[in-house]
């Protein structure tokens, strides 16, 4: 697809930038970016559709809902998309890498130190920055809102959707939210006024995406294949973390039983060991599938270490990556038909929902427990809103005021 298309109503193409400023914008947010991946997605419209403008408020919530459908993780499918419309394919290296290698470091480090932060002053820090993600979602949730579900009908299947994910203990409450928004949109939503819609930039062409649906699948069904014809542990580590990867849908921590049955099932990581280092991936910012990084540090076959976090890190990202390239080419053009556009108003009014359950449980229930705790995410909220302060300044604000809270 060439990147210089122009948008339906003849405005100028978007501007590209480098793959080093877009490498360089990623490794802020993979620094700074707790809360996981419902507040990443957070994070990311506060920083591309509101401070650097790369993308409108329509396109940047048609991206989420497409890597809401998609297998893997969506937070980190949509950095990559971002990179990629911005800068190509080494503008996607670069956003990947970016976001996911402060994490991934962190946890491999954790795995050879075996120590966490402990004390007021290190469970303060952990606490300040979870609660970061309060005021984030909640500038989200109230931004989307406002612009995705302006009428009644849109804020109905919104409300819908949030009571969906709030009443539902289902892995795939999330999917059917959506699935239901889309019909509701075909129905309730053709009336509304369409929207001027831009291209989607990114250099990926059909041909390269069926490439990318057919190494997909050929991983998926030939790796466990080729491991019986040729046993290998370090193929067989892959395989596990691949699987997981391609198999889990909403990303985050749904992906967690499928690692669990990966890894500790066949012995290679002991229960423990596997639940502590989901403990400190919670603590660091970024993507948790990089948790992978830590269970292939930690496992007791060959490979491990260095070797075993890289080859986990890989297999668990790979697959979202290929079927999300799979998919983009075909999603542009998908969106701009009249019945399409109806159904994404519906889709993107269920992600509000979504989005808006998600700020009370797992954001809200799991963080504020106490007075102190409402007052630093109330203040890190009106920072965003009114002050408009950039993320990092409200993690730094909360980090230090958890501390505070904790010390006193």
């Amino acid at each position: 697809m060439n990147t210089e298309r122009i948008s339906d109503g003849g405005a100028k193409p978007p501007r590209t930038g480098s793959p080093l400023e877009v490498l360089l914008v990623f490794l802020e947010l993979g620094l700074t970016s707790f809360g996981g991946p419902i507040a990443h997605i957070g994070y990311f419209r506060s920083e591309f559709v509101e401070r650097r403008k790369w993308l409108d408020e329509q396109s940047y919530a048609d991206l989420v809902a497409l890597c809401q459908f998609l297998p893997g993780p969506a937070s980190s499918q949509v950095g990559f998309s971002l990179g990629l419309m911005r800068a190509g394919y080494p503008g996607a290296l670069a956003a990947w890498t970016g976001f996911t290698l402060p994490s991934a470091i962190a946890l491999v480090l954790f795995a050879y130190s075996a120590s966490a932060l402990s004390g007021p002053v290190g469970t303060g820090l952990v606490h300040g920055l979870k609660l970061v993600a309060v005021a984030i979602v909640a500038q989200a949730v109230w931004g989307m809102a406002r612009t995705l579900c302006p009428d009644r009908e849109r804020a109905t299947i919104a409300t819908i959707a949030a009571l969906i994910i709030l009443f539902s203990t289902s892995s795939v409450a999330q999917i059917g939210a959506i699935l239901l928004g889309g019909v509701a949109g075909l129905w309730l939503c053709r009336a509304a006024q369409p929207s001027g819609q831009s291209h989607f930039a990114v250099p990926v062409s059909r041909a390269a995406a069926l490439t990318m649906l057919a190494a997909f699948l050929i991983l998926l069904v030939g790796l466990p294949i080729l491991i019986r014809l040729w046993p290998s542990s370090g193929l067989a580590l892959f395989d596990a973390f691949y699987r997981s990867g391609a198999l889990v849908f909403g990303g985050g921590h749904v992906v967690l039983p499928l690692l669990r049955e990966a890894v500790v099932t066949p012995g290679w990581v002991g229960d423990d060991v596997f639940l502590t280092g989901y403990g400190a991936a919670q603590a660091v910012p970024g993507p948790l599938f990089t948790f992978a990084a830590y269970l292939g540090a930690v496992v007791n076959t060959s490979p491990h270490g260095i070797a075993g976090a890289v080859i986990g890190l890989l297999g668990i990202f790979l697959p979202g990556v290929l079927i999300l390239l799979a998919a983009l080419p075909y999603w542009d053009s998908f969106r701009k038909r009249a019945g399409a556009q109806a159904m994404m108003r519906g889709v993107n009014a269920a992600v509000v929902g979504i989005l808006g359950a998600a700020l009370y449980n797992p954001v809200w229930t799991s963080t504020v427990k106490t007075s102190a705790d409402f007052a630093i995410a109330l203040v890190g909220f009106v920072l965003l809103m009114a002050w408009r302060a950039p993320p990092l300044v409200v993690v730094a604000f909360s980090a230090i005021a958890g501390m505070g809270a904790a010390i006193l």
